[in-house]
């Protein structure tokens, strides 16, 4: 990787907002967006250059030596964009999210339509391990889609625990998140910890994100250096899997209150057309093609690169 320039670091805090806008939606990962825009590979080689060499090296060569080692420019960027998005957009996505649902959905769907093809696309071979695996990671995926959310809990190991975990979730292309803390049921209480400024409990769950990272970021490292094509078949089928998950049109079925938040527990697919007198099709249709187009646009603009 040679130098960059700052107009390619702006680029990777614009990678970095796109990410975080995909976050905040419970249902959309930011691994998705990281694997299309072309920074996936080196998001994880550069999670794992954070160890304990690197105090060594400060220590011995200093600052700017440690700084150099962890990729800490491309890391700044990339998070910088991430929470700038967390930030400022998760209030309006949450409005669109309660007001405008199918629209919003739709474009994400067209969004991960296109995603799928992308990551597809990259694998260099089919072979059937390949296609067990794409076909293993979508059975994996629906199945967590298809799970009813946990009471809420509030232990501090189970808290470190889902910290982990929705980490993970959160670099797997395919499974967000903030839809695993509904699953396991931390959602309301890492919510209210947020807004309560609970040190306690955020520094808990921090710690786990942390550890989860750390080692999760470890085990994907070695799958791509000895199995990359299983591993992208794999994300190819977490990716199909979770399309359940974000499909527009659907009925509640059952809903639980967090505080102030309302939280679908329960939901059903249903077809567009069941929305009689709906006049939104067209616009859900031509956000889907917006979103769908879009994956594509980023994906050229990352080859040229």
């Amino acid at each position: 990787m040679g130098e960059r320039n700052l107009l390619q670091y702006f680029y990777i805090t614009l990678k970095g907002l796109a990410m975080g806008a995909a976050d905040v939606v419970p249902g959309v990962s930011g691994g998705t967006i990281a694997f299309i825009s072309g920074i996936y590979e080196e998001l994880i080689e550069t999670i794992n250059n954070v160890n304990f060499s690197l105090f060594k090296t400060l220590k011995t060569e200093g600052l700017k030596a440690m700084w150099k080692k962890l990729n800490g420019n491309f890391l700044a960027a990339l998070f910088l964009g991430i929470a700038i998005s967390v930030l400022s957009l998760a209030k309006g996505i949450s409005w669109l999210l309660e007001n405008k649902p199918i629209l919003v959905w739709s474009f994400f769907f067209g969004l991960v339509v296109a995603s799928i093809i992308i990551v597809a696309k990259s694998i260099e071979k089919w072979n059937i391990a390949a296609v067990i695996g794409l076909i293993l990671g979508a059975a994996v995926a629906y199945y967590i889609t298809t799970l009813p959310p946990s009471e809420n809990m509030t232990s501090l190991p189970y808290l470190f625990l889902s910290g982990a975990l929705a980490i993970c979730a959160m670099i797997l292309p395919g499974i967000s998140g903030a839809f695993i803390l509904v699953l396991l049921g931390s959602y309301k209480t890492i919510l209210d910890a947020v807004h309560e400024y609970d040190l306690k409990t955020i520094a808990i769950v921090g710690a786990g994100a942390i550890f989860g990272l750390l080692s999760f970021a470890r085990v994907l490292k070695w799958m791509f250096h000895h199995q990359k094509n299983l591993t992208l078949a794999v994300l190819t089928g977490f990716i199909i899997g979770s399309l359940a998950k974000i499909w527009p049109w659907k009925t509640v079925l059952e809903t639980k209150t967090f505080g102030e938040k309302i939280i679908t527990v329960s939901e059903q697919n249903v077809s567009p057309f069941s929305f009689a007198g709906d006049n939104q099709l067209i616009a859900a249709l031509v956000l889907a093609l917006v979103g769908f187009s879009l994956i594509f646009i980023l994906e050229k603009v990352a080859s040229k690169k």
